[in-house]
């Protein structure tokens, strides 16, 4: 959430962020609500000072014995505390008003972030690696899975509906490793803590990292009245939820292996064919909360972390700056990483890690005291895939792929796959 303070001190600059990304204006409706919510606050606080002196008149009146003056300050006292409770009332519609606005802006881009429309305009930061060469035409994921008989797209709609999938065998087992995998790289080598969170959570906590009000209709919600989670950042940047933390613990890196819940709203006719957009999906998330200074070198960071585990499984892929059009509703800056797939033909993206910069830290109000400082600030909040392991397990089936309908594993996996080199 952004700062009124700050739209009031630079509505150009709200104007312009909103522009590039493709939304309209609103710093002058912000700015005009806000203006009436501190018109109000003013009458308020003149009543109670109006209140204030009359609550003292009756004291003196009664000292000096003039009972009629003492009952006439007592009744406008009386009246006075009337309007009072009213205002109030509306002071809390006023901060609602201005608070369901506020919660509906998208973040600030960066200044370095290209300007663009959508993924057109998204530009190329980097690749890794070679385009592997077949002498054969590569299947797609979904060919390999079904022809192997371990991937199962019939008895998943049966139990689920569309969208789903049933990994069985060998494609479950390499599932299972290259979580662990993924785990022990962050959690041995890149200094982040393992934590298993709960996937079912309270609608703050969804409001807290940008998932709600915008993004209702992409979740999906239980009964009672919690939500499943769309990834794993919602619980881990939330830990920090309503707390301030200790310098000296900053930056926090968590990551948590966990199911993923999305409703797909909006994706209709898009990859129906095979397991690269479901409803359910398991993904490994990094988080770090970090002071305000460190946030974009955590960034890089972060980043780096994620293409480390791409590097050792041996993919290619390409790293791309989204533009303004294109970024998340919390982000600040976006790095995309696109594992190539032959099968497709095509990039896709695997990981996705972005600086919120203090956006989600207002939301959440989770701060932080610099050492020797009275005043405490918001923590600045980042979030990356390291890996979808959905689609990492996509990309080594159709990068490993064997003209008989076999696959080769990765040298890294094979420790965790019982020392199997070749499944078929």
């Amino acid at each position: 959430m952004l700062d009124i303070k700050w739209i009031r001190e630079n509505p150009e600059k709200l104007d312009e962020a909103l522009k590039a990304r493709g939304a309209l204006p609103l710093s002058e409706a912000l700015i005009d609500l806000d203006n009436k919510r501190r018109t109000h606050l003013n009458i308020l606080q003149e009543a109670q000072e109006k209140r204030n002196a009359a609550s003292k008149e009756i004291g003196k009146a009664k000292a000096r014995g003039d009972e009629e003056a003492a009952q006439k300050a007592i009744a406008e006292v009386a009246e006075i505390k009337s309007f009072i409770q009213s205002g109030e009332e509306s002071e809390r519609e006023f901060n609602q008003a201005l608070n369901d606005i506020l919660a509906t802006v998208p973040n600030i881009p960066l200044d370095d972030v290209p300007v663009g429309l959508n993924e057109e305009d998204n530009k190329l930061l980097h690749t890794h690696g070679e385009k592997p060469e077949f002498s054969f035409n590569p299947k797609e994921h979904y060919e390999i899975g079904e022809n192997l008989g371990k991937m199962d797209f019939e008895n998943a709609a049966k139990l689920a509906g569309s969208r789903f999938v049933v990994l069985k065998g060998g494609l479950a087992r390499m599932e299972r490793a290259l979580a662990q995998f993924m785990l022990d790289l962050h959690t041995t080598e890149n200094g982040y803590l393992e934590v298993s969170p709960p996937v079912l959570v309270r609608e703050e906590v969804m409001y807290g990292t940008g998932q709600l009000p915008k993004f209702s209709e992409d979740s999906f919600q239980t009964t009672d009245g919690r939500w499943l989670v769309p990834t794993a950042e919602v619980p881990l940047t939330n830990m920090v939820s309503d707390t301030i933390v200790d310098e000296k613990d900053l930056p926090l890196r968590m990551t948590a292996f966990t199911p993923c819940f999305r409703s797909e709203a909006g994706s209709a006719g898009r990859d129906t064919r095979g397991m690269l957009r479901v409803h359910q999906f398991p993904k490994v998330e990094m988080v770090s909360i970090t002071k305000a200074e460190h946030s974009n070198d955590e960034l890089e960071r972060m980043l780096a972390c994620a293409e480390e585990v791409l590097k050792r499984l041996g993919l290619h892929y390409r790293v791309m700056t989204l533009c303004t059009g294109d970024m998340g509703f919390g982000a600040r800056k976006t790095y995309d990483i696109e594992v190539w797939l032959p099968g497709q033909n095509a990039y896709r993206e695997i990981s996705s890690c972005s600086t919120c910069g203090n956006f989600q830290g207002r939301r959440m109000n989770a701060r932080y005291r610099e050492e020797g400082e009275k005043r405490l600030q918001f923590c600045h909040t980042l979030n990356g895939s390291g890996l979808a392991v959905g689609r990492t397990l996509i990309a080594v089936l159709e990068n490993y792929q064997n003209e008989d309908g076999s696959v080769r594993i990765p040298d890294v996996l094979q420790p965790l796959m019982g020392g199997m080199t070749v499944f078929s």
